[in-house]
């Protein structure tokens, strides 16, 4: 019998040695083999599309940035128009895309697939009625972003190019999704912005306005996480839990508050850490490359120490 180059029997993975595709395909297509990670259509509903879902994240864009995204050529005089075709043609793409992601939650085989396109259309038209309130939000968003970095030459420059406007522009646009029982479609929209980014930020996490992430790479923001308003975050900040509960089962339990609060006018440097269900106080500074697991009171700052852990004294970390 020949070895693999890492020392391992094909036989060992249940594939003859040298290449046999009907042997092949028999070991894909054992139950044993894919029972984990197969997914069968409910009601013969595909699943959501990440295409789809893309193009109305797109067109959602250029409604709340017009002029920044998709038509360039805006005028004060046609913006209407533009919007109101804009918002008629995403209606159904969205209808579409929270049905199947209501049947890809679906664990109830009789459940009506009518009732289901029914609530699809209502929780849309909310999602809808919500964009003048994300684009306020976003507004002052790209405001703190400018404010927040030296670098940026307008606000134009933050909301056409920083990592950060992205993130949140999915973020808040999930956000509402989240806040209206939308399975599944709020987090695959925060993870392409994931991806693109590197910013990782739950759909579920509470933020509040005049949020800014520098530079950003490496952020995770939890899903219980509450951020308050002016609060300035840095690269390779970690907003985590600290441990998960179990229930009797050993299995994790799902939903409980188990991320920071961190309240208003908070600045947080890049590769801070903080764990678990504590309070950053109103104006705290945290160095970077802390690691929290406990309360901040208000107006702290939080260092370093190069000979012990962290500590306070007189108002200041140690």
């Amino acid at each position: 019998m020949k070895k693999h180059p890492k020392n391992i029997e094909l036989t060992d993975i249940g594939v003859p040695d040298g290449y046999d595709l009907g042997s092949i395909v028999d070991v894909l297509s054992d139950p044993s083999s894919y029972s984990e990670v197969f997914h069968r259509a409910n009601h013969d509903v595909p699943m959501p599309s990440i295409e789809r879902l893309g193009e109305i994240v797109d067109l959602l864009k250029s409604v709340l940035f017009p002029g920044y995204f998709g038509q360039s050529e805006m005028k004060p005089d046609t913006i209407k128009y533009y919007i109101g075709s804009t918002l008629d043609r995403v209606f159904p793409l969205l209808v579409k895309q929270i049905q199947r992601g209501e049947c890809f939650s679906c664990t109830d085989p009789a459940f009506s697939c009518t009732d289901c396109e029914a609530r699809a259309r209502v929780s849309a038209g909310i999602l809808l009625s919500k964009i003048p309130g994300i684009r306020k939000m976003l507004a002052l968003d790209a405001h703190a972003a400018f404010r927040g970095d030296p670098a940026a030459k307008s606000i134009g420059e933050t909301i056409f190019s920083y990592p950060s406007m992205m993130a949140m522009t999915n973020y808040r646009i999930a956000h509402e999704m989240y806040l209206l029982g939308i399975p599944l479609i709020p987090r695959i929209i925060t993870e392409m912005a994931h991806s693109a980014t590197g910013i990782d930020i739950h759909p579920g996490a509470a933020i509040g306005e005049h949020f800014f992430i520098d530079h950003g790479t490496g952020t995770v923001i939890g899903e219980t996480c509450i951020i308050g308003d002016n609060v300035r975050i840095y690269q390779g900040v970690t907003l985590g839990a600290k441990s998960f509960p179990l229930d009797v089962s050993g299995s994790p339990i799902k939903g409980i508050p188990r991320h920071p609060i961190v309240e208003d006018d908070v600045i947080i440097y890049s590769g801070a850490t903080l764990l678990g269900r504590i309070t950053i106080g109103k104006g705290a500074e945290i160095g970077g490359n802390v690691w929290i697991t406990r309360d901040v009171p208000p107006g702290v700052r939080v260092v370093q120490s190069p000979h012990e852990d962290i500590g306070f004294r007189d108002g200041e970390g140690i």
